[in-house]
C-alpha cells in the first residue's frame, strides 16, 4: 500500500526535468572526464605557456571557469589564468582538436598538446596528434567552425 504513494512521488519528481529541459548552453562544456569536474586532467594550463610542458596542478591553487575546476602549480599561475582565462584555457573546451574538426567530441589528453598562434590545443593520443600535425591550419579552421556551430 505504501509503494503507490512512493511511486507517485517519484514520478512527479521527474516531471520538472522532463517538462522543462535545460536551455541550450551558450557554448559547449569544458571536458572534465566522466567522474570529475577537473579540467586538463589536473594539469596547469598556464604551465604549457610558461614552462613549455604539462605540469600537474595542486589542490591548493584552483579556480572555477565555465563549470570546470582548473588546478595550478602556483598562485602566480592561478592569478595569471584568472586575469585572462581565454588566453590559457584549451581550445574547444579541452576536447580533441582533430576530432572537433569533424564536429565530434573526443577527450583531449593533457599529454598530447601544442600551442599554435598563442592557443593551446589538445589531442586524443599520439597517433591522432600525428594526423593533426599533418595539417594544423586546416584542422583548426574546420574545428573552429564546428565549435562555433555547437555553441548555437
Amino acid at each position: 500500500m505504501k509503494l503507490r504513494p512512493l511511486l507517485l512521488a517519484a514520478a512527479l519528481a521527474t516531471v520538472p526535468a522532463v517538462a522543462y529541459p535545460p536551455a541550450a548552453a551558450a557554448e559547449p562544456p569544458i571536458y572534465t572526464g566522466r567522474f570529475s569536474s577537473t579540467a586538463l586532467q589536473g594539469h596547469d594550463p598556464v604551465a604549457y605557456f610558461t614552462d613549455g610542458a604539462p605540469l600537474k596542478g595542486s589542490d591548493a591553487f584552483t579556480t572555477e571557469y565555465k563549470g570546470a575546476t582548473f588546478r595550478f602549480a602556483s598562485a602566480a599561475n592561478r592569478d595569471a589564468f584568472i586575469a585572462d582565462p581565454e588566453m590559457y584555457a584549451p581550445q574547444y573546451g579541452g576536447y580533441c582538436a582533430w576530432a572537433m574538426a569533424d564536429g565530434k567530441y573526443a577527450k583531449g589528453d593533457a599529454r598530447y598538446w601544442k600551442i599554435v598562434d598563442g592557443k593551446l590545443y589538445l589531442n586524443y593520443n599520439r597517433s591522432i596528434q600525428d594526423k593533426w600535425n599533418a595539417d594544423i591550419p586546416g584542422f583548426v579552421a574546420r574545428a573552429d567552425a564546428a565549435w562555433s556551430a555547437l555553441a548555437e
